[in-house]
């Protein structure tokens, strides 16, 4: 396994929409594991493949690091859909591709999930919670969304002038 580089913004692979995944493959599934592991070590608690470079609609979870009960297997989706969300939430979230940003963001509090795991099996998951906003926030990014979009136009502003200082440019 290895680590991968971690995409932030303003790149342009942050803003693509995924294409899906009609084969699952060995280089795929090393994907898979290489994401895992990038998502563990940055630390985080997901990781979409465009936040590694990857087009493709695929991510991996794990909130087991932030809830007090282990109650969620690791999850690696392919293909994920959101098929229902019900509630409203709203909590502070942040994101590896937009390093010391937080903002808080409305959600819908439970989502109901489609998906395939690693071996092409479909996956079903009803979640609330982290869980629910995890699969939400990793789902925006296969559709080239970020938290930065939901965030008020002064903060995504201030953001943005902050990060053209440091010498990255849209």
């Amino acid at each position: 396994m290895a680590l991968l580089r971690i995409r932030t913004y303003p790149d342009r692979v942050l803003r693509e929409k995924s294409g899906d995944i009609s084969n699952i493959t060995g280089d795929l599934q090393r994907l898979m594991d290489d994401m895992v592991e990038t998502m563990y070590a940055a630390p985080g608690v997901g990781l979409a493949a465009p936040q590694v470079g990857v087009s493709k609609n695929l991510l991996v979870i794990d909130v087991n690091s932030r809830e007090e009960k282990q109650k969620y297997p690791l999850i690696t989706l392919v293909n994920p859909v959101i098929v229902a969300a019900e509630g409203i939430s709203e909590e502070e979230e942040g994101c590896l591709s937009l390093p010391d940003f937080k903002s808080v963001v409305e959600r819908a509090s439970k989502v109901f999930v489609k998906g395939f795991d690693r071996e092409g099996k479909p996956v079903e998951i009803e979640a609330g919670g982290l869980l629910a906003i995890a699969l939400q926030h990793e789902i925006d990014h296969l559709r080239g969304k970020l938290i930065l979009d939901k965030a008020s136009p002064l903060k995504r502003s201030l953001y943005k002038k902050r990060i053209f200082k440091k010498g990255r440019t849209e």
